[in-house]
């Protein structure tokens, strides 16, 4: 068995080598790149292990890589910094000037989706001779409708396109995983039991204890960002405030965990305010620099590892190959409801605000899953259920970056007016 710093020492070296190799070869996107190579890899050494069981390397990898909790990783550990790396480039101005699409995406667009989902999933899994109980195929609604904030924001590092629809995908991947989230959580109490009311979906309970956990991680990050950035302006000391701002996110995120509030609503909040507020009155320029220079180093390497883990897992799943044609099927089943959670804001605030030409394909194709939906589903209790949602989220998952991710800048210049990148 290997040690917590030899595993650590394992991934960051393989980070460092397909990164290198992506760079000066195949001239990927950082991320997608990281994932398809780590996919590969695995694929290659589970054929080898079957010609060769002898190697052993194999089965070293898959010691390692099943010695990670990867939700416990993802949800509990890198997601808290992600996110707040995330908010803390996220101009405020923009995103209130775009609050209403961005709100409505972000909380009825996911509901929205879990809702057609888990609908389609069910009738899927009926037809395909399975038969997923309905308040299980909402659990997978829930945890696959939320964009990825870490995939999408990623993702808009390497694209060209508007200002007033970036705010958009960014705003709404940075706050739908919270909205995700809860609602996820809520649903798998239900199919559990654990809420009192076993295979149940009591509508009313489900919006209170969203509305609770939303708003309540909200007013934390307001609380805890303006402890941060108040702090902040006492002093210019940059070794100290870059300190101050990691204390921060490791706070906010223990205490919403420990309040059962939305932990990742209430690092996104703080971040904005420490990124906006706190640079304006907070901080020196000096100081600016290098906060935003170390966020930004710590985002790339925790992104780098959080995909190649991504890639890596599919060492340590069981994987059930009947479960392909339903997958498969799952695919666009997730894309039009998609669609349909984007169309529905849009169209219903078209009236009163001006969207940009071609937003409704570019939110629809560029709204990536990633790393917490595989976290989520990993998180499902053991059920009979649960290889068919694992096998279904994860083939989404590679689909969603790949693909998806590979395409979006061909999406962005066919729909979006060339004139405003």
């Amino acid at each position: 068995m290997l040690s917590l710093f030899e595993i650590a020492a394992l991934l960051l070296a393989l980070s460092a080598l397909f990164g290198w190799i992506n760079h000066v070869v195949l001239k990927l996107p950082h991320t997608i790149g990281l994932l398809l190579m780590a996919l590969v890899a695995s694929l290659v050494l589970l054929m080898l292990e079957q010609v060769f069981p002898a190697l052993g390397v194999t089965d070293t990898l898959q010691g390692a890589i099943g010695q990670i909790d990867f939700y416990s990783t993802v949800m509990e550990g890198m997601l808290a910094f992600l996110l707040f790396a995330g908010a803390l480039h996220v101009d405020f101005e923009f995103l209130a000037d775009q609050k209403w699409p961005i709100g409505l995406m972000a909380t009825v667009g996911v509901l929205i989706s879990t809702f057609l989902v888990g609908t389609g999933f069910w009738y899927l899994t009926d037809l395909f001779g399975f038969g997923v109980p309905f308040v299980w195929a909402l659990v997978f609604g829930a945890l696959i409708s939320p964009t990825d904030p870490v995939a999408v924001l990623s993702l808009l590092k390497s694209i060209n396109i508007p200002a007033a629809l970036k705010a958009k995908i960014a705003g709404e991947s940075l706050f739908n995983d919270g909205v995700g989230v809860v609602v996820f959580t809520i649903l798998v109490a239900v199919a559990t039991g654990a809420g009192g009311n076993h295979g149940e979906v009591d509508f009313a309970h489900i919006a209170e204890l969203f509305v609770v956990e939303a708003l309540g991680g909200a007013v934390l990050g307001l609380v805890t960002g303006w402890i941060a950035y108040r702090a902040m302006a006492t002093m210019d000391e940059y070794t100290l405030e870059v300190l101050i701002s990691i204390g921060v996110v490791a706070a906010t995120y223990a205490i919403a965990l420990r309040m059962h509030l939305s932990g990742p609503i209430a690092v996104v909040v703080a971040g904005l305010l420490v990124g906006n507020r706190g640079v304006r009155v907070g901080m020196s320029e000096h100081t600016r620099e290098h906060l935003f220079a170390f966020w930004e180093l710590l985002d790339e390497i925790l992104n780098s590892v959080l995909f190649l883990l991504i890639g890596l897992e599919i060492l340590v799943l069981t994987i059930d190959p009947s479960h392909g044609w339903l997958a498969a099927a799952t695919i666009p089943l997730v894309l039009a409801a998609r669609l349909v959670a984007v169309s529905l804001p849009i169209f219903s605030l078209s009236h009163w605000l001006v969207f940009t030409k071609g937003a409704i394909p570019v939110l629809t194709w560029g709204g990536l899953r990633g790393g917490i939906s595989v976290a989520l589903v990993l998180s499902l209790p053991d059920n009979e259920n649960k290889p068919l949602i694992l096998t279904v989220t994860y083939a989404v998952v590679l689909f969603s970056v790949i693909i998806q991710g590979l395409t979006v800048k061909s999406v962005i210049s066919r729909t979006v007016d060339r004139t405003l990148l």
